[in-house]
């Protein structure tokens, strides 16, 4: 059965992206399913010569303009040299949902290479995603109480929305505290070691979410992310005291509009209309959302303006899922239901989501 089946006539005219719910037991689109598979084949190899160049340059590129903005005297010119950095390193931070979907044989040395560029000395090492973000993929477990990454936004409070995005604002200085304090203390307070492994070592958003320990595969390759993360930023807090405050302050404040702006895009990644039920497939792609327009791969870059299409093809590496979303489209058309995930951008999606909770006001 085609999901579209389900959708009342006067919303279905309305357009893709004006339906009013996702309901969770849509029966799944088998058509879309099946030529998601077949049209995607061969696309399916993460190409090296793609991800190195793109990681190396982001990362490089974010570093020498963040230096730039210590260095400059001129504060238009540092605030310049800041905006480039941010995007620079948002860019670069977001392999790490690559890393997450990558078979570990496909790519030799990216994990370690992006750790020790990107992922430790901006306090976000891979293994806050690693082993955790599989779980918001698990047929079973996307937008229920054991996804760590669901939450019912467009359900909730309209207050709850500015506070999503602004509370990722103290990113920079709950990661310091995390690997600089509290996991040197973690050693000789079990208990606090616990409550932080469980707690303060996932990028997670459900606030029910408790992490299990590593397997014991995991635990020699997370300790040595642990140790490099926990001695840059003990390093971190040192600076102060022989290099002033500025450098320290400037870095904050881009790492933290980073990670304002990831928290922005995540809040357009879904729609966020689930009350904890489980989902069919097609279900979870519809409460998924693809911004197929070029502007958005500035503010959803490495692939994640095609939330939706990762969601029924979480293994494609992030540099073919522009030519998939090409095929399916044509081959289904612009009344399918692969279709109706495809959103114009992030205003309407935001406000959409606004919409929704202003309608709980009373609630």
């Amino acid at each position: 059965m085609d999901a579209t089946s389900n959708i009342p006539e006067h919303e279905s005219a309305a357009g893709p992206a004006q339906r009013r719910r996702v309901h969770a037991q849509i029966p799944d689109d088998k058509t879309m399913l099946r030529a998601a598979a077949e049209l995607t084949r061969d696309l399916n190899t993460a190409r090296p010569e793609i991800y190195w160049p793109d990681m190396i340059v982001s990362a490089l590129l974010g570093y020498a303009t963040l230096a730039g903005a210590i260095l400059v005297e001129s504060t238009w010119l540092a605030v310049a040299l800041g905006i480039v950095s941010v995007f620079a390193l948002y860019r670069a931070l977001l392999f790490i949902h690559e890393i997450s979907h990558l078979h570990r044989d496909a790519l030799p040395g990216f994990r370690t290479g992006w750790n020790l560029l990107v992922g430790i000395p901006l306090l976000t090492p891979s293994l806050m995603y690693e082993s955790v973000h599989t779980l918001h993929h698990a047929r079973t477990k996307y937008g229920t109480v054991e996804d760590p990454e669901y939450m019912p936004l467009a359900l909730m409070k309209p207050w709850s929305l500015p506070l999503f995005v602004l509370i990722a604002a103290l990113a920079p200085i709950a990661l310091i505290v995390r690997w600089g304090i509290l996991a040197p203390l973690g050693l000789i307070v079990p208990p606090l070691r616990r409550f932080a492994w469980e707690r303060l070592s996932s990028l997670s958003i459900n606030p029910a979410f408790r992490r299990r320990p590593p397997e014991a595969k995991e635990r020699g390759w997370f300790l040595f992310q642990q140790v490099g993360a926990s001695a840059w930023a003990m390093f971190l807090i040192t600076t102060p005291f022989w290099l002033g405050w500025r450098p320290l302050l400037i870095a904050a404040a881009v790492t933290a509009a980073v990670a304002v702006f990831n928290q922005l895009r995540t809040l357009v990644a879904h729609l966020w209309e689930n009350d904890g039920e489980a989902m069919t497939v097609t279900a979870q792609y519809l409460d998924s959302v693809n911004v197929p327009s070029f502007v958005a791969g500035v503010w959803a870059p490495v692939g994640l303006r095609y939330h939706a299409l990762h969601h029924l093809i979480p293994s494609m590496p992030y540099h073919s899922l522009h030519e998939a979303h090409k095929r399916i489209s044509a081959k289904l058309g612009d009344t399918s239901t692969f279709a109706e995930a495809s959103h114009p951008g992030m205003i309407p999606l935001v406000n959409r989501i606004a919409r929704s909770t202003m309608g709980r006001r009373g609630a």
